[in-house]
This record gives structure tokens, sequence and C-alpha cells, in this order.
């Protein structure tokens, strides 16, 4: 019998193979540097003092802001080498666990956090309901979730005979630092993703398509001219963020 390896595994081994070369990008680059980060920071306010769970927290850029910022922070990954860079980085400044969100988490049910940041992790699993039910389990009651997933539309312009309504499991090839990489993600409309938020018990806050951080346009004329048509703009339709209040 052919067992299909899990989204998780695959994840990891994708990750483990390019980890220190996708960390320099995701350092310096314009998705990660001047985008997702930027947009979920804006999104997270004030975290002095509350005990936050990031999921899917790579090699630890967004770690060390919480840290740096006075958050208690738990954080986890399915990839064991983009945790030893976390490490690396961090230090002993936050707790960090090897775990796969596609299963269940390791946390009593007596803890609880006041935030939890899942930002480009949701995208890469076929199921919702099961992890979002344990994202909710171990938030304090008040507490959010921050989501960062690729943005659904932008599935649609790049493949444009495809059914936007139906969900389906697509890869795409990247360059990091000359290292080729194949990630496979999930693609699902908008509203499928808002109905999961819900039935997992929490209220949509926020849903937001921010601007690129500033300087973006300048330092990569290029992604604006040849990913996004558009040398002139001032922003990417890249991804999507939700802000949930846990209900």
């Amino acid at each position: 019998m052919i067992q299909r390896v899990s989204d998780g595994a695959r994840t990891a081994a994708e990750y483990d193979a390019m980890a220190v070369e996708y960390a320099t990008d995701n350092d310096e680059g314009a998705f990660n540097a001047y985008y997702e980060r930027p947009a979920t920071i804006e999104l997270l306010g004030e975290v002095a003092g509350l005990k936050v769970l990031e999921v899917g927290c790579g090699a630890g850029p967004l770690t060390e802001w919480l840290v740096d910022h006075g958050a208690v922070v738990t954080a986890m990954d399915v990839s064991p080498e983009m945790l030893r860079l976390a490490r690396q980085r961090v230090g002993g400044r936050a707790d960090f666990h090897h775990a796969d969100l596609a299963q269940p988490l390791s946390f009593a049910a007596d803890v609880s956090f006041d935030l939890v940041v899942a930002s480009l992790v949701l995208h890469y699993l076929k199921d919702w309901k099961a992890p979002l039910a344990e994202l909710r389990r171990v938030l304090a009651p008040g507490g959010r979730l921050i989501v960062a997933v690729n943005h659904p539309f932008t599935y649609k312009l790049q493949y444009p005979d495809a059914d936007y309504f139906a969900p389906r499991e697509y890869s795409e090839e990247y360059a990091f630092g000359g290292q080729n990489a194949v990630l496979s993600y999930w693609h699902r409309p908008l509203h499928a993703m808002t109905a999961a938020f819900t039935a997992a018990g929490f209220r949509i806050a926020v849903i937001s398509e921010p601007p690129t951080a500033p300087g973006a346009r300048e330092r990569f004329p290029e992604v604006f001219a040849e990913v996004f048509k558009d040398p002139s703009g001032t922003t990417f339709l890249c991804f999507l963020f939700f802000v949930l209040d846990a209900a």
C-alpha cells in the first residue's frame, strides 16, 4: 500500500532542505521583510507582557521582534532546521517546540495564550477544522488570532482556467539564494476561509490587504514590474491578513 506523505512532513522536508537560503531571503526580501512581517506587526499592536504562541516561526525574525518588545513567546515550527536557526537567533528568550499544526497541540488544557500568530502557515494544510479548533482551545477568553495566508485571488490570476471556488492543491517553484525549492499549497476561496474561522468559534475583526512597507518599490522595482506588472504601484496583491477574536 502506498502511504501518502502528510502535508506537515512534506512541508518540513521542503524547508529543511533550504533553511539557510530561505532565512536569508525572509530577512531581506520583498515579500516578507517589506510586506508580510510589517503588516503582521501592524496588526499585533502592543505585545508587552502578553503570552504569545507563534505558529510556524521559521528562522525566528518575528519571534525576535516579539521578545524584543516584551512578549512571553512560545514558538513552534514543523521544520527542525528552521527551529535550529530560530534558536540560534533568539537563544533562550523564547520557548521553542517542534510541532505540526496538523496534529493536536501538546499544550495542556490549562495553558492559554493571549495572542496566537499563524503567519503563512494555514495555506499548507488541506484541513483547517482541527488546527483552528486547537488554536481556539489554547487562546484565553478575549484572546486574538492573527492569520496571514496566500491571497486566494492571486491563485486565479496565476491559473486563470482554474475553478476559484474549488479547493485545490498546487505547487510553485522558487529560488532562494541559488537553492531551488518546490512548495505545495492548498487554495481555498475566501468564503471557505471565513466559514472555517467562524465555525471554529472566532469572530472576524479585521480583513486586511495592506500596502507594502515604505521603500519597497524603490528597492524591488523588478518585483513590481515583472511579477505584478505594475512598476509604479505601491503594494502587492500577495497575502491576505485576518484578525480573529476568540468568540
